[in-house]
């Protein structure tokens, strides 16, 4: 297993869409802390990289990976390997390999000029986020054979999560105004591991308030040590679910 892990993780290490990831992710955090005037509007430029352009990158780089290693998973299943191994192995090179582009791209950057808490969780948040999508990709990806319909679903999923479901809050919010909704509001971020990443960065950078009363409730609960520790449990259930429904599709699959 690990020598399958090393294997994938020096072919992904090479690509370069990779390498570019890795560049574009060090000159966007590079210059939001060197072109402004204090770190707090470099890390919220880095918030938005985070929440938007990780995601993006790790579902749709892991799915198209995926699917481009159909013949090396084929000539690995030729193997007396078993499936769960060959599938494990592909997991954690793939999320090693976008925790690492994230780490050296973004994390260093943030290291250097935010050495404090939200320094931090910031690069804690951006790493979870990336294996989380890794994890969606697989789901994507052993969903079907065809390709297309694969990234398809890989950037549907993408759009749901960053755009869709906010809009779908705000809906509800609009439409349920009249009634006392803020503490259901709390379990339905849950559903959503960016909202999640969300709440807990802004928390730590102290603008809850710009939420309003619904951003109070939040702080009550996410901004306490058993709400943090939910939430990064939450957030591990989200790379840990939907890998593992993958690998049971992937155990029973007839390649």
């Amino acid at each position: 297993m690990n020598r399958i892990i090393k294997i994938i993780l020096s072919d992904i290490l090479k690509n370069k869409i990779i390498l570019a990831y890795t560049l574009i992710l060090a000159i966007l955090s590079w210059s939001s802390f060197t072109l402004e005037d204090n770190s707090s509007k470099g890390l919220l430029t880095i918030l938005n990289v985070i929440l938007f352009t990780v995601p993006l990158v790790s579902i749709l780089f892991a799915t198209i990976y995926l699917y481009n290693s159909s013949e090396f998973i084929e000539l690995l299943l030729s193997q007396p390997i078993k499936r769960v191994k060959i599938w494990m192995s592909l997991f954690f090179g793939l999320s090693s390999s976008m925790v690492v582009a994230f780490f050296i791209g973004a994390g260093i950057p943030l290291l250097i000029y935010s050495p404090n808490s939200v320094g931090f969780m910031m690069i804690l948040i951006g790493c979870i986020i990336s294996v989380v999508f890794v994890a969606l990709a697989f789901l994507s990806s052993i969903l079907t054979r065809d390709k297309a319909k694969g990234i398809g679903i890989a950037i549907m999923t993408w759009l749901y999560f960053a755009l869709l479901f906010d809009g779908m809050v705000l809906f509800l919010l609009f439409q349920l105004s009249e009634y006392p909704i803020e503490n259901a509001m709390v379990g339905i971020t849950a559903l959503s591991p960016i909202d999640l990443a969300r709440i807990q960065i802004l928390l730590h950078l102290d603008v809850s308030a710009m939420m309003g009363y619904t951003g109070a409730i939040f702080k009550d609960f996410f901004g306490t040590t058993s709400g943090l520790i939910v939430s990064f449990l939450l957030l591990c259930l989200w790379a840990i679910i939907p890998f593992f429904i993958s690998l049971k599709k992937f155990k029973s699959k007839d390649l």
